[in-house]
């Protein structure tokens, strides 16, 4: 094979192994964008039991394409008490077995596929005015492109079959099997996709470019690489949920290192998976992420005790540093950089909101007087901070702006008092409401405590949304932030005249909370109100929005 043509081929191989990672990712975009909420309802209801849990996770995986992308998910129930974090082990145990299945179902070859799904992607992704419904043709068009770039990396390694150097290497990674593994981890880890790195390998293997063990212990070392990228991403999440993600990576890491020792000292055990390369590599994935799970399952509770004894709280240093305010007078006299000034501690703020939101859903259940003082606290340092943007904002203002300029300020002043209404809601209606609760002794009924949940659960998502569209001004996201405003207000009725149903059955809890529930529910539609008030200045610039509604 000469130089220029090797290097051809090198460069196809590249762009359609891009080519893929990028695929995945648009199909977990879209699941995430179009479905986030409903996923993270179904996945908090998954605590029954620990194979209904698992379960939750395998379907959750198969949607995202992503056991990561799970354990992200289940993280953040974790960290605001939603979630035991042996029940969210069982998930991710049940997530990387969805993970093992989804390159499964993507090795399927049918010819007329790739066209089907991107003429049904493209005509909903451009005929739909509804975010959900894009959100199906992207995923369409995400799966097509896997296909297609699958397609490719056959094609463009088919030169590489008979050539003596390409066979070398792979003759000698069939033998080294150690650092066919660290391949596969680091390359998984590379890419940020498991999913990716797999099919990447079994799709080799299938053109008899890697043998039968180097490939099956590559996709063993992705399976180390893949639960070594939840941990780098869930690093800075509070303790529990670093337990549940670090066992997750120890159980599914010393689990694939002993499958390759095993591979390596009987080869032949492959020739249980399948007839060719291709079929033992991905039907050894999926056994291994089988068996790991049910061999893992019964144990969750103990496996995450001794990792809590290892990786125990350690007490808060006496000293902490205090934040540091964005808003810095010496750029006053540079508009454009004080704006900017502004924008940054109204995020800051945005997120402390967040924090006290996580913090005073779980007081419905168990009041905890430190966490409330917290609370409170936190709502002190909302309002000064409300007061600081308002006066440096004034200050910037009488040094003289472009019209631009001042429109923006108005804009940052606006939101800022909006988010101030929303840790109002926060601390004078949500944590009295749970104080009342204690105080009285009083619960809700099973259904409405899961309606609540439930709701909560929208109102983060879509915090969380708003956030992310004040730090990227994106038009296409801050039109799905007003948009949810408005199908949140259709489930509080809904769940409104739920309650009012239960009052008709007589149902004592129903009765007996009754203020506190739809108290409850309007000071989350308040909360969700004020943060989608982020959307309306960039769809105003758009033309987007009109005086009353979305355009």
């Amino acid at each position: 094979m000469s130089e220029p043509h090797a290097i051809q081929i090198v460069i196809q191989i590249a762009g359609a192994a891009a080519l893929l990672i990028w695929a995945v990712r648009l199909v977990r975009t879209g699941v995430e964008r179009g479905f986030a909420a409903p996923m993270r309802i179904w996945l908090r209801h998954s605590a029954r039991n620990r194979l209904l849990a698992a379960g939750t996770g395998m379907g959750a995986a198969v949607l995202l394409q992503s056991s990561t992308a799970v354990a992200v998910l289940v993280s953040n129930f974790v960290a605001k008490g939603g979630l035991a974090t042996a029940t969210g082990l069982a998930i991710l145990l049940g997530a990387d077995v969805g993970s093992a299945v989804v390159t499964q179902l993507l090795m399927v070859r049918q010819p007329l596929l790739i066209p089907l799904l991107l003429l049904l992607g493209v005509t909903v992704f451009l005929r739909s005015d509804a975010s959900s419904t894009r959100q199906v043709g992207r995923i369409m068009i995400g799966l097509a492109l896997i296909f297609v770039s699958l397609d490719m990396i056959r094609a463009a390694t088919e030169p590489m079959i008979s050539n003596p150097s390409t066979q070398a290497v792979m003759v000698y990674l069939g033998r080294d099997l150690l650092t066919a593994f660290a391949i596969g981890a680091v390359f998984a880890w590379a890419v940020h996709s498991s999913v990716a790195a797999v099919l990447l390998f079994v799709t080799l293997a299938g053109q008899s470019i890697l043998p039968a063990p180097a490939a099956a212990a590559m996709v063993l070392g992705a399976n180390l690489g893949g639960g070594f990228i939840a941990f780098v991403l869930t690093y800075s999440a509070p303790l529990a949920s670093k337990r549940m993600v670090m066992a997750n990576l120890i159980l599914r890491g010393s689990g694939a290192l002993l499958a390759m020792f095993a591979i390596a000292s009987m080869p032949a055990l492959l020739d249980h998976f399948g007839t060719n390369a291709a079929r033992q590599t991905i039907n050894l994935h999926l056994a291994f992420n089988v068996a790991l799970a049910l061999i893992s399952l019964p144990f969750v509770k103990p496996i995450i005790a001794v990792l809590s004894y290892f990786m125990a709280e350690k007490p808060d240093p006496n000293g902490t540093l205090d934040d540091a305010s964005a808003l810095d007078p010496a750029l006053l006299e540079k508009p454009q950089r004080a704006i900017d000034c502004a924008a940054r501690e109204l995020l800051s703020m945005g997120q402390k909101i967040e924090q006290m939101l996580i913090a005073v859903e779980p007081l419905y259940d168990n009041w905890n007087a430190a966490t409330a003082e917290m609370i409170a606290k936190q709502d002190k340092v909302i309002k000064q901070t409300h007061m600081d943007i308002k006066l440096y904002l004034a200050r910037l203002a009488q040094k003289g702006m472009s019209e631009d300029l001042s429109r923006r300020s108005m804009e940052l002043a606006s939101i800022a008092y909006s988010l101030d209404s929303a840790s109002d809601a926060i601390t004078r209606v949500m944590l009295d409401l749970a104080k009342r609760l204690d105080m009285q002794k009083l619960k809700f009924s099973e259904e409405g405590r899961e309606e609540i949940r439930d709701f909560a659960d929208r109102v983060h998502s879509n915090v969380q949304l708003a956030l992310n569209v004040m730090l990227n001004q994106n038009p296409a996201e801050a039109r799905e932030l007003v948009a949810a405003k408005e199908k949140l207000r259709k489930t509080e009725q809904k769940l409104q005249r739920s309650h009012i149903g239960r009052l008709r059955q007589g149902l004592v809890e129903s009765i007996e909370t009754s203020n506190i529930h739809q108290e409850t529910l309007r000071a989350l539609k308040q909360i969700n109100s004020a943060f989608s008030m982020i959307g309306h200045p960039i769809l105003l610039k758009s033309g987007d929005l009109l005086k009353s509604r979305l355009s």
